[in-house]
Order: structure tokens, then C-alpha cells, then sequence
């Protein structure tokens, strides 16, 4: 085995095309990889229950899911640390007196505030969201991970949140006026940090890539953390390397850089 033991993808706007589809070339650089006795994670905001078609096509079966807040490692759970219910109460407060959408996410459905306006519908197409239902009181204290649909630009500017917890925009065409509910100690880069821990890998052993501003942490973490050139701008700083886009064979090439894949 080289220098690197595992790595770390995001989905959206990292493996995934703006069409839900992936590159053959990304493909190819997953397999080759894994030739190479490669961990391979997916490391995403998305919620992990909606994840069976994409993982069993890319036969992949470690995940860290809801931007941090789950780890799965080979089929088994390893961390979960679900959301405060104060802060999901607060959050759900301030949505509906501005007219907000909020999806929970538990480690089995996705909770909406409401299914029926086309903003909803949109977003659940957008990420192809099949487990919905209502939110309900009783599952406040399951709630892993949430994302504001807001009502148009700056929506986010109306939640006043302290206490270690940020919004971070969803870097996916017509989806800007989203924002997920990122923790600063429920992360990506806790979660890379946590496997990183229990499998012994050091973490420049480690490589990541990325889009998102909820990719900084693990970017700014992993030993070779690469941003996608259809990245959000702010998050070039937290990497160590940028790489093409996810519609240029930005995952291969990445690799290509470090003499992982040689052709």
C-alpha cells in the first residue's frame, strides 16, 4: 500500500453531475482505488437512508452522513450524535414566522415542516428524498441533521444562531436559497477525524474531496484535500489542492496529480 489508506468523496457536485449522473472517469477512480486497498467513504450532507441505490452501485459501505452527525463503517454504526432539540425547536421558531421550509433528518426518514408547496417538491426531487413525512414532536430528540429552505436571497441572515452552530448554503444549481444547519463539533472533519481514530490512519494518509462549505472542515483536516473547480469560491482557501470540475473528471485527476492513477 502507498502513502494514502483512505479517501473520502462527497456526493453532490463531487461525484454526482448536475444531472445526477456520474462520470465514467469517477468510475474508474473509485475502482482503481479500491485496487489499491483504498478505503473509500462517502462523506456527505445527505441523509444516509436515502444512499442504498448509490452505494451499492459504486459497491461502497462506509458513510459519514448528515454533514458529520452519523458514521457507518462497513455496515455498522460507529458514532451518532443527534441535534439538540432547543436548537431544532429554535430553528423551526424562526422558519415559520419568516415562512421557511425546514427538513429533519433522522436516521430514517426526512421530516418536513410541510410536503405540499413546490419548494419542497423541488428539493426533494433535486436530492431524490423518497422517505418524507410530516415532523412530528416525537421525534425532536432524533433530529441528526436539518436543512432551511428559505423564502428567496439572504434568508439566511434571519436566524440569529450562537452557541457553535452555523448555516451553510447548498452549493447545488437552484438550490442556493437552502442551507444546511452545520455544528462546529458535528462536522464532516469531526466525523474523517473519529474513523480516521478508530481505524489508525493517520490523517495525511488521508485524502478528501469536496464542493461545499460543508466540506471546509474535512478538507482543511485530510492530508490532501481538494476542491472541485465548480466549488464554492470561499472554500478554495480550505484546500490544499483544486482540481477540475465534477463534469472534467475532477476525482480522477485529483488522483492523477498524486500518482495514484497513471493514466
Amino acid at each position: 500500500m502507498g502513502p494514502y489508506k483512505i479517501l473520502f468523496l462527497d456526493i453532490d457536485g463531487t461525484v454526482l453531475r448536475p444531472d445526477h449522473t456520474i462520470e465514467e472517469t469517477t468510475r474508474v477512480a473509485i475502482k482503481e482505488m479500491k485496487k489499491q486497498n483504498m478505503e473509500v467513504v462517502l462523506a456527505t450532507g445527505r441523509p444516509l437512508h436515502e444512499l442504498s441505490d448509490l452505494a451499492e452501485e459504486l459497491q461502497i459501505t462506509s458513510f459519514i452522513g448528515y454533514n458529520g452527525a452519523l458514521g457507518i463503517y462497513e455496515g455498522d454504526i460507529i458514532f451518532a450524535e443527534p441535534m439538540k432539540p432547543e436548537d431544532v425547536s429554535y430553528i423551526l421558531n424562526v422558519s415559520s414566522a419568516y415562512g421557511h421550509e425546514v427538513v429533519c433528518y433522522t436516521n430514517s426518514k426526512n421530516y418536513f415542516t410541510s410536503l405540499e408547496p413546490e419548494a419542497v417538491q423541488a428539493f426533494q426531487k433535486q436530492f431524490h428524498l423518497r422517505q418524507n413525512d410530516l415532523l412530528t414532536e416525537d421525534v425532536m430528540e432524533e433530529v441528526l441533521g436539518m436543512t432551511i429552505i428559505t423564502a428567496g436571497n439572504n434568508g439566511d441572515s434571519l436566524y440569529q444562531i450562537n452557541g457553535g452552530i452555523h448555516l451553510s448554503q447548498v452549493n447545488v444549481e437552484g438550490m442556493q436559497h437552502c442551507f444546511d444547519v452545520i455544528r462546529d463539533h458535528v462536522n464532516k472533519g469531526i466525523g474523517v477525524k473519529f474513523l480516521l481514530n478508530k481505524l489508525g490512519i493517520k490523517s495525511e494518509e488521508s485524502i478528501a474531496f469536496g464542493d461545499g462549505m460543508n466540506d471546509k472542515e474535512m478538507l482543511s483536516y485530510v492530508g490532501e484535500g481538494f476542491a472541485m473547480g465548480n466549488a464554492h469560491p470561499d472554500l478554495f482557501p480550505h484546500a490544499k489542492h483544486k482540481t477540475t470540475s465534477v463534469t472534467n473528471s475532477g476525482i480522477y485527476n485529483g488522483l492523477k496529480s498524486l500518482g495514484l492513477i497513471e493514466s
